[in-house]
């Protein structure tokens, strides 16, 4: 693991100004070594003031707690993307709702005003499939979940295969909470939106068994 850098006098070769430092060790005094004459010394390292914030991610129904250290002054807001560190994993978080200290929601707020931030997994997320087959009626359909990146794209008109299921995408319905779309549903050929970003999608399989749901 490489060790931080941080610019501070050296008392040996740079005591008028300051010089690259490697940290080795953090805590009230820092422990470095000077990058150009290589002295090792201990100096006080100017940190940004933070504010820590709770965070609730929530991942396929069910919510994990972690606590986020944020700058006082930064303005967050819905749709809003960052890294958290929870109990079992370090995840992507979007956030989809602010509270403030008052307890009120709001779209966005300077993190000195925020209590919780809201928020969803998004680096890896399922899609709610529906399927119908691609010999028989709308009648025959059937709901499935595939687990998939939460970047990857998804197209109108082009057939993809995910989790054991090929299909083509017939129609997109896209979250509420997702930002940079003009509207909540799509339908017409090279439409796309991403897998973070979907509530639905409509689909035709393309799979050899949907030849046999009217069997079924």
């Amino acid at each position: 693991m490489s060790h931080q850098r941080v610019a501070v006098r050296c008392p040996a070769c740079s005591p008028g100004s300051e010089t690259a430092h490697e940290v080795l060790n953090r805590g009230g005094q820092a422990t470095v070594r000077c990058g150009d004459c290589g002295r090792v010394h201990k100096t006080t390292i100017e940190t940004e003031p933070t504010v820590e914030r709770r965070v609730i991610v929530s991942q396929e129904g069910e919510s994990d707690e972690a606590f986020v250290d944020i700058p006082p002054e930064e303005a967050l807001s819905v749709g809003d993307e960052f890294l958290v560190e929870t109990e079992t994993a370090i995840l992507t978080a979007r956030v989809t709702s602010l509270e403030t200290t008052d307890g009120a929601r709001v779209e966005a707020a300077p993190a000195t005003e925020l209590k919780t931030l809201w928020t969803r997994a998004v680096g890896n997320v399922a899609v709610n499939l529906t399927l119908h087959p691609k010999e028989g009626g709308h009648d025959e359909t059937r709901s499935v979940k595939i687990q998939v990146p939460g970047d990857e794209s998804f197209v109108v008109g082009e057939t993809h295969e995910f989790g054991g299921e090929e299909f083509t995408v017939e129609r997109l319905l896209v979250r509420e909470d997702a930002t940079g779309y003009e509207r909540t549903g799509y339908d017409h050929p090279g439409d796309e939106a991403l897998a973070k970003d979907l509530k639905r999608v409509y689909a035709r399989d393309e799979d050899a068994r949907s030849r046999a749901w009217s069997a079924w």
